[in-house]
């Protein structure tokens, strides 16, 4: 029974670009049937779907997708840890919230909490995709969401490192010119100031 993904490996998808790129060269003109390969994300989605159905085909006793709950999907990425590899220091460790340790610990390997979040992410869309109902998606469910909350944090406390949403700058409110319309387009920077002008 050999399942170890690769769900955090940065060449385990195809294709050369992020997220929803496409594969690269130019588009096939109208006339022409080549079917474009799927995007990065489609890709992985795709195998961590098929990952994810081999875990409930090889569950004791076997599960079907109806049957499987949150439960289930906790059960699944605890069973990932075991092929993580992202160093998770424990409170009794000298290391412990130190971003760069200086030696090797015994500290286990683990899932990276954002390698986890983009997984269920993945898989609930996946989970949707192939017929399920969104009210019943177990990768949406409560015990989901608080699971992965509580690796971040503990993985931020024992790794030193900040999870935190990077705030992002609220538009400059751009100063009218007497004439009810507003200077340059919202995603121009703002021009330079004057010649001689202190900053």
């Amino acid at each position: 029974m050999d399942m170890s993904p690769n769900i955090d490996s940065p060449s385990s998808g195809g294709g050369n670009g992020g997220i929803g790129s496409s594969s690269g060269g130019a588009s096939p003109s109208v006339g022409s049937m080549t079917p474009q390969s799927p995007s990065r994300y489609e890709a992985q989605k795709r195998r961590d779907w098929n990952t994810f159905g081999q875990y409930l085909r090889n569950h004791r006793p076997p599960l079907s997708l109806a049957q499987c709950s949150g439960a289930h999907v906790l059960e699944f990425l605890r069973y990932l840890d075991q092929f993580g590899k992202t160093k998770v220091h424990g409170a009794a460790c000298p290391f412990f919230g130190h971003p760069n340790p200086p030696a090797p610990c015994p500290c286990p390997l683990r899932q990276a909490w954002g390698s986890l979040d983009a997984l269920v992410g993945r898989l609930r869309a996946a989970f949707e995709e192939n017929g399920g109902r969104p009210e019943s998606n177990p990768f949406a469910a409560r015990a989901v969401r608080l699971y992965l909350r509580e690796v971040r944090e503990h993985q931020a406390r024992a790794r030193g490192v900040s999870y935190e949403k990077k705030k992002r700058k609220k538009p400059q409110q751009l100063q009218g010119d007497g004439s009810g319309g507003l200077h340059g387009h919202p995603n121009q920077p703002p021009p330079p100031p004057p010649a001689g002008a202190a900053c």
